[in-house]
Order: C-alpha cells, then structure tokens, then sequence
C-alpha cells in the first residue's frame, strides 16, 4: 500500500501542472488572438490582393495605396477582435499577456513600416510583398512566444513564404499575399475561434 502513495502524489502533481500549462495558455490566447476578426482580415486581405493586382497597371503608388488601406482596415478589426475578446472574458487588455504580446511583436512591424519607406524610395518595392510576409512573420513568432502554441506556427509560416516570395517573379507577389495575409489569417483564425473562444 505504502509503495503506491508515491506514485499517486507524481501523477497528482503531472496532472495540476498540466493543468495550470493549459489553464495560462488558454488565458493567453484570450488576449492575443482573437480568431473571428482574423478571419475578417484574411477576407480583407484576399480582396486587397485582387485590387492591389489591377491597381499595379497604374503604377506601384496605386498599389502601395490598396495595401495601406487595407492594413489601416485590418488593425481596426483586429484592435476591436481583441477589445470584445478580453471583454468578453474578463482579462485586462494592456497588461499581462496581451502587452507582452504586443510588445514582442511591435518592432519587426515597425522595421516594415521603415523598410517600406526606404524600398518605396529606392524604386525597389517590388521586394515588398517578401519583406512584408517575413518581417510579419517574425512579428507574429515572436509575439506568439506569449499566446496559444498554434500562432508562432503561423509566424513560421509567414516567414517561409517570404523568404520564398523574394526568388519569385513580381507578378506573383500580390498571390503570396492574398495566399497568407488572405488564406493563413482565414484559417488561422477559423481554428482560433473553433478552439479558444472567437
């Protein structure tokens, strides 16, 4: 009888830490990832590639112009996903995981922002959409470090499909991007809001 006590306790223990792991997960992704509103942004962002696409006969300002309006659209329904998400279930928006979140993943984007500047200037935009996915991507693995386990995969994925959008012709750009921006948000975000509460 004594021998098994021992026994009992471990498994005890393995179970309340498995526990408290999957207990702080979930919290993380209450904050950082709200699915529903990345699942508006895929859509947004499948639909910028098709205008983004037409608008490059008129030149790279026109393009570069669909790409903002949708970005200044997606960090509105993004920023409101996470504002309903953390309402909904009760977890402070600035503070914790969410800021952690956001902090991690601020200065790849900014570096974007920059690079764009900079790309835009040196009439190499062409790069952008690789640049974008990778940079991204960086953001969203790193940032992911604080949320579910399923978001740095995505920040992977983004990553791979920049490095790989960079050795593509140009004409494929806009089809990378409405692939991940459009189609890895989607379904990201499908699973996101299946599993973790929208």
């Amino acid at each position: 009888m004594a021998s098994r006590d021992p026994v009992a306790l471990h498994e005890r223990a393995a179970d309340n830490l498995r526990f408290i792991r999957e207990t702080m997960e979930r919290a993380g992704s209450f904050t950082a990832v709200p699915g529903v509103s990345g699942m508006v942004m895929g859509g947004a962002a499948a639909a910028a590639a098709w205008f983004a696409h037409v608008a490059r006969a008129a030149g790279i300002g026109a393009w570069l112009r669909v790409w903002l309006i949708c970005l200044c659209f997606s960090l509105v329904a993004g920023a409101i996903g996470l504002a309903l998400k953390a309402r909904r279930f009760g977890v402070p928006l600035f503070s914790g995981v969410g800021r952690k979140f956001a902090l991690s993943m601020a200065p790849p984007l900014v570096v974007g922002a920059v690079l764009t500047l900079a790309l835009m200037r040196w009439g190499v935009a062409d790069s952008l959409p690789g640049v974008w996915m990778l940079l991204y991507g960086a953001g969203v693995a790193t940032g992911g470090a604080f949320s579910i386990r399923l978001i740095p995969v995505l920040g992977v994925l983004f990553m791979i499909a920049g490095a790989v959008t960079l050795f593509l012709p140009v004409w494929v750009g806009d089809y990378m991007m409405a692939a991940t921006f459009g189609g890895l948000h989607i379904v990201f975000g499908w699973i996101v809001a299946r599993r973790y509460g929208g």
